[in-house]
């Protein structure tokens, strides 16, 4: 059985969920951003439990067809973004379009009802925050980072960076740069 999951949007989501699965004595064979295929059927009571569970997490069953289509055109994204050693998507509108098997105007419209955000917009603001987890824990530097995640240069992904979070991305390198310092500090201080 396949059940579509709202706001999944990285690994930790995924073990959410197996671990919820887990707890019901459920058998995934599937566990992907925004879906997941099990062994059994469920209905009822099982997937009100499930849902609980998972909403500790602020997931939910999404249930509804426009619910389903919006995890898709979401799963669709966050691969794109995250998945950012794949040739870059030339096309968006294109590629979602044949993906979802719908015309680009009924996702953008679906997904803006639901979303209260463009499919652009969303596209960014993912990759700001794919930004900040590559500014934090990878060694790289802001180009190498503007380039993965497919800008054409540093200059619009620091524009757009800043227009998000209200700072440029080199502040947010120096905050790593002082936790690491704080960091060496604290275990270097003899334990009492």
């Amino acid at each position: 059985m396949k059940i579509y999951i709202r706001n999944m949007a990285c690994e930790s989501c995924k073990v959410v969920v197996r671990e919820a699965l887990e707890k019901l004595r459920l058998h995934p064979i599937k566990v992907d951003l925004g879906e997941i295929v099990i062994k059994e059927n469920i209905k009822g009571e099982i997937k009100n439990k499930l849902n609980s569970e998972i909403k500790k997490a602020g997931l939910e069953i999404a249930e509804s067809k426009g619910g389903i289509l919006i995890e898709r055109i979401r799963k669709v994204i966050i691969e794109s973004v995250y998945n950012s050693d794949k040739p870059d998507i030339l096309n968006f509108s294109h590629y979602l379009s044949k993906k979802l098997n719908y015309e680009y105007n009924y996702l953008s419209t679906i997904f803006s009802e639901v979303e209260a955000t463009t499919i652009s917009h969303y596209i960014i603001k993912l990759k700001v925050e794919r930004a900040k987890e590559l500014i934090l824990f990878e060694n790289l530097d802001l180009s190498e980072i503007a380039a993965r995640l497919h800008y054409k240069n540093l200059s619009h992904f620091s524009m757009q960076f800043k227009k998000e979070t209200g700072f440029p991305p080199s502040h947010f390198k120096r905050l790593k740069e002082k936790r690491r310092i704080v960091l060496q500090k604290l275990s270097e201080q003899p334990v009492k």
